[in-house]
């Protein structure tokens, strides 16, 4: 069974760090691009941050640019999303996703379940 999941969500206080997971299961994240994305409620799903398979190419949402970090470990399969200086409007679930080498806006074949970040003090 070829799934992502995602973990380290949670509450934290207005200026508190959060650290996300993606990992993988029945298949290797080598090959695969990962997108971060999140969801408010009310509001569309909106791209956070994504990373090539390379591990050199990443790219981030304009809200999170210096404070949000990407990266990547593919000897535990498992790419990771950084969360400093949190603020109330980055409460959402957050969700990972998979697709074939490049990053892109579109085109994910695997999706977490999600994971809810709630800040707020």
């Amino acid at each position: 069974q070829l799934q992502l999941v995602e973990s380290g969500g949670g509450l934290v206080q207005p200026g508190g760090s959060l650290r996300l997971s993606c990992s993988a299961s029945g298949f290797t994240l080598v090959d695969y691009a990962i997108g971060w994305f999140r969801q408010a409620p009310g509001k569309e799903r909106e791209g956070v941050s994504c990373i090539d398979s390379s591990g050199y190419i990443t790219n981030y949402a304009d809200s999170v640019k210096g404070r949000f970090t990407i990266s990547r470990d593919n000897a535990k399969n498992t790419v990771y999303l950084q969360m400093n200086s949190l603020k109330p409007e980055d409460t959402a679930v957050y969700y990972c996703a998979a697709r074939k080498y490049y990053c892109s806006p579109y085109n994910y074949n695997y999706w977490g379940q999600g994971t809810q970040v709630t800040v707020s003090s």
